[in-house]
């Protein structure tokens, strides 16, 4: 079954920057869209950026023009680049597949913390 291990996550200030990574063993990994998901405490998990096998991304409002997906399908990866940090953003951070009607569809990794704070 896949696994996936994200990491990256770590406690910043107000408009500081973070890059998360995930690895995962799918295979055929290039095939699948995937997308990072956050869960902050108290409420349900969501999408907040995916991006498609032909590397097409989308963003929730909420990150728009403050973070970009990325993927490298050599290594099984897909990355996270987060910044202007704002303390909304802090949650604790998984990626997963994104299927359009599915959503994710790979048992959850442990996620990566992050923390906004001064």
């Amino acid at each position: 079954q896949v696994q996936l291990v994200e990491s990256g996550g770590g406690l910043v200030q107000p408009g500081g920057s973070l890059r998360l990574s995930c690895a995962a063993s799918a295979t055929s990994f290039s095939a699948y869209p995937m997308g990072w998901y956050r869960q902050a405490p108290g409420k349900q998990r969501e999408l907040v950026a995916r991006i498609s096998s032909d590397i097409t991304a989308t963003y929730d409002d909420s990150v728009k023009f403050r973070f970009t997906i990325s993927r490298d399908n050599t290594k099984k990866s897909v990355y996270l680049q987060m910044n202007s940090l704002k303390s909304e953003d802090t949650a604790v951070y998984y990626c997963n597949a994104a299927l359009a009607n599915l959503g994710p569809i790979w048992p959850w990794g442990q996620g990566t913390q992050v923390t906004v704070s001064s």
